[in-house]
C-alpha cells in the first residue's frame, strides 16, 4: 500500500510539472507581462503598441530626403528679417525652420511639428548639443502613452534621431527623426524634427546660445519665400546608420512620438 500510495505521488509531481512546462511554452506573453510588472512598467511587446507606434526596423535607402516633396527639401531661400544671423525662426503653420544666414537669406528646411494641442510658440535658446543623443520619455509623454520604454540608447532606430539640440529648460527638442515621412507634418507632441541629413546640417551650423524664435501656428505664414538657385546648401558628410560603439538601440517608429 505504501508502493502504492508512493507511486500515486509521484506520478501526481511529473503530470503536475508537464502540465506546468506546456504553460510555460504556450504562453510566452505571460512571462513577459510579469516580468514587465516585476520592473515596474508595463509590457513592451509588440501587440500592447498602437498601429502608430509599433517598434520596427526604419527603413533606410540611404536617401532621408527621397519620400519628401520638393518644397520641403533643403534650400536657401530670400529670408528678409530683423533677426540676426545664426537665428532659427520656426514657421510652425508653414512646417518650415529657417537658419538665417544674414544679407537677406537663410537656409530653409522642412520639419515636423506638434500636433493639434501640441503647438507652442515662443522664444528659446539652445542650451545642449547631443550627437546620437539618448532618448528618455519626459514624465509628461509617459503619462498619455504608459506604454513607451522608459530609455532608448542612441542609434540609426532612437526617436531622437541622429542630432538634437535642447531648447532652454523646457521638454522640446529639435531634432532627427527615422522616419523621413513624417516631415512636413503635425505629428509631435511638441519638439521639431528634420530628416537625418537636415539635422546634422542645422547641428554643424548652431552653436550653444543659438536663439530659437517659434512662431504660432496662426501667424502668417513665411511659405511664399523663393529659393535662391545661385548657391545650394553645402551638404553635410554623410551620417552614419550605425549605433555609436558599445551602445545597443532599440528600433521604434515615431509618427506620433515627441
Amino acid at each position: 500500500m505504501t508502493q502504492t500510495f508512493a507511486g500515486k505521488l509521484l506520478f501526481g509531481r511529473a503530470t503536475g510539472a508537464l502540465i506546468f512546462g506546456t504553460a510555460l511554452m504556450l504562453s510566452p506573453a505571460l512571462l513577459e507581462s510579469a516580468s514587465a510588472q516585476m520592473l515596474g512598467y508595463a509590457s513592451t511587446a509588440p501587440m500592447s503598441f498602437p498601429s502608430d507606434n509599433v517598434m520596427v526596423q526604419p527603413e533606410d535607402d540611404g536617401d532621408d530626403t527621397a519620400v519628401m516633396p520638393e518644397r520641403l527639401k533643403r534650400t536657401i531661400v530670400a529670408f528678409q528679417s530683423n533677426e540676426a544671423p545664426g537665428t532659427i525662426v520656426v514657421d510652425t503653420g508653414s512646417t518650415y525652420l529657417y537658419y538665417v544666414l544674414g544679407q537677406g537669406r537663410a537656409v530653409r528646411y522642412g520639419v515636423g511639428v506638434g500636433r493639434e494641442g501640441f503647438t507652442w510658440s515662443g522664444v528659446q535658446t539652445v542650451t545642449r548639443k547631443a550627437e546620437w543623443p539618448d532618448w528618455t520619455p519626459p514624465s509628461e509623454m509617459i503619462a498619455r502613452q504608459p506604454y513607451l520604454p522608459r530609455f532608448v540608447a542612441g542609434g540609426p532606430g532612437n526617436p531622437l534621431g541622429a542630432r538634437a539640440m535642447y531648447l532652454g529648460s523646457s521638454i522640446y527638442r529639435i531634432h532627427g527623426t527615422n522616419d523621413p515621412s513624417t516631415i512636413g507634418k503635425f505629428v509631435s507632441s511638441g519638439c521639431i524634427r528634420l530628416t537625418n541629413e537636415d539635422v546634422a546640417d542645422l547641428f554643424s551650423r548652431v552653436t550653444i546660445g543659438t536663439k530659437v524664435v517659434v512662431l504660432p501656428k496662426t501667424a502668417p505664414h513665411m511659405a511664399t519665400r523663393t529659393a535662391i538657385t545661385v548657391r545650394p546648401a553645402a551638404a553635410p558628410r554623410p551620417v552614419a546608420t550605425t549605433a555609436l560603439p558599445g551602445r545597443q538601440a532599440m528600433n521604434i517608429s515615431t509618427s506620433s512620438l515627441n
